[in-house]
Parts: structure tokens; sequence; C-alpha cells
């Protein structure tokens, strides 16, 4: 391999830093944003709206497991947590889905600058990915 492929290979290598998660994400259903931030090592990531929330502001969690949790507003909750960075992705956290009031084990792949790859868990390979894209 040339040294120019080598720096190409390490430039496009660096461009895909594990920070580049952080930002506002525009989710695959019910257009859904999510704020992903950095907590401490990890990133966590809070709903910011949906149609849902657009529709009532004061929906809450009503689908919760827990029947102390279901008064809770969905703007705002945290729904990703608890992840390790892992090159170019974050790995052993977890995702909470309102719709069915569970949460799920769940990776963060960053694809490209602009586009994450959620995938969450009931355990593998009971999995499903969405893709999601950056908003300003």
């Amino acid at each position: 391999m040339t040294g120019t492929a080598l720096i190409a290979l390490a430039v496009a290598a660096g461009a895909l830093s594990p920070n580049m998660a952080v930002g506002h994400w525009k989710t695959e259903t019910r257009n859904g944003i999510v704020d992903i931030q950095r907590c401490g090592a990890s990133i966590c990531g809070k709903l910011m709206t949906s149609d849902g929330i657009v529709a009532n502001p004061a929906m809450a969690d009503t689908n919760n497991k827990d029947p102390a949790l279901r008064g809770r507003l969905l703007k705002g909750l945290q729904i990703l947590g608890g992840f390790t960075v892992d090159g170019d992705h974050w790995s052993g956290g977890s995702i909470y889905k309102a719709d069915d009031g569970k949460t799920y084990d769940a990776t963060v792949t960053i694809v490209d600058a602009n586009t994450l790859k959620i995938r969450g868990c009931i355990f593998v390979p009971l999995c499903k990915t969405q893709i999601w894209h950056r908003v300003p």
C-alpha cells in the first residue's frame, strides 16, 4: 500500500469519530427528533418531538410497563443510554420504545457525518434497525 493510500485510509478512519453521533437526529417513524449528547464517557438521547408530541405536547408514557412511570412526559424523555464506544460505533446500550413501553439492547453506528444506524434487539438475531438522519 502506498503512503498516499495509507494517509487516505487514516483520514477516512478518523472521519468516523464516535463523537459524530452528537446532534439532532430524525427517526424513521413518526417524525421523531432525538437529541444525542455526550453523557460522561457515554452518549444519551432524549426525544425532543414527534408527530404525537406535536399533536399533544402533554403526551405521556402511557405504555410503560411500570405503572408509576406512565404519567411522565414523552417530550424530553431519555430513550438512549448506557453505551460504550467501540471504534466507529457505540454498543452495550439500550433504547426505550414508547410505543410498547419496552427497553431493548441497542447499538449506534456512525455511517457518515449525517447518518446513524440504530439497532435495537430483544436478543440477537431478533433485532430491528433504523437509519436516522441528522437535522439542523
